[in-house]
């Protein structure tokens, strides 16, 4: 499951996770909408290496979400706190 919407909400629960320059690249290619080109471009770094860190960053964002499943468990939380009455199920999200 590689779409953009997963990413990056992995990226919100483990970003920190990651090194200073996954952060930096996968911000700039996912938040900031810039191309692999630009991004290299403005770090004067290849293309490659660029390539590298971001696909280095995914793979990781997706193995701690395999260990420890916060997306999939706040998927869940979220489903089940829709059957409950509104004030509840805000304060529900609002934790979340």
């Amino acid at each position: 499951m590689e779409s953009r919407l997963y990413l990056t909400s992995l990226y919100d629960i483990y970003g920190s996770l990651l090194t200073d320059k996954q952060q930096k690249y996968f911000e700039n290619y996912y938040f900031d909408n810039l191309s692999l080109s630009e991004i290299s471009e403005n770090e004067e770094i290849s293309r490659n290496a660029v390539h590298k860190h971001i696909n280095d960053a995914k793979e990781k964002l997706e193995y701690y979400e395999k260990e420890l499943r916060i997306y999939e468990k706040n998927k869940k939380i979220i489903k089940f706190s829709k059957k409950l009455d509104k004030e509840l199920q805000k304060e529900l999200e609002e934790l979340i």
